[in-house]
């Protein structure tokens, strides 16, 4: 924080807008990655949309498809709305980052993810990468965000979506 005319101001963040896609085979099942914060590489794993950052110039379904083809394999997706978004602050590289999440639909064949278009971080921060059903994902008592996912997923696996994006929290 700063001090301007004794008054305190919050410093501005870098912007990092970022997909997710809520991927699902022909079973139901919503494809979710398991892994650590690279600020706590050592600390515990948790449930998460496949997805990453947005590119100068790429629009949301662009990333989209560029993120899953690197991180699960899969081409052809076939795309939806954007039906959640979220929005805050997390440590990327020693900078506290705004990241600006936006949940997008997907629909596939499903079948077996492929690891190869890994960067080195990826290959030592994800531990596991799965098809989870939403009735096992909410039994699971495993650590998973948004932590609205488990209550929201049935709907969007049912091709239930909402007018407009929901607001999610990001703790």
């Amino acid at each position: 924080m700063a001090v301007a005319g004794g008054r305190m101001i919050a410093p501005v963040l870098r912007e990092r807008p970022t997909v997710r896609v809520l991927l699902f085979d022909p079973q139901g099942r919503v494809l979710l990655m398991k892994g650590r914060l690279p600020s706590r590489p050592e600390g515990p794993g948790y449930w998460f949309a496949v997805g990453g950052g947005v590119e100068r110039a790429e629009s949301l379904e662009e990333a989209a498809v560029r993120e899953l083809a690197e991180e699960t394999g899969f081409t052809g997706v076939e795309l939806g709305p954007v039906v959640w978004r979220r929005d805050g602050p997390l440590k990327l590289a020693g900078e506290t980052v705004m990241f600006r999440e936006r949940y997008l639909v997907g629909r596939c064949g499903g079948g077996e993810p492929c690891r190869d278009g890994w960067d080195e971080q990826e290959r030592n921060l994800i531990d596991d990468l799965r098809w989870w059903t939403p009735v096992d994902l909410a039994a699971s008592g495993e650590t998973i965000f948004p932590r609205e996912m488990p209550t929201l997923l049935p709907d969007v696996a049912a091709g239930r979506y909402p007018a407009e994006p929901l607001w999610l929290t990001w703790s």
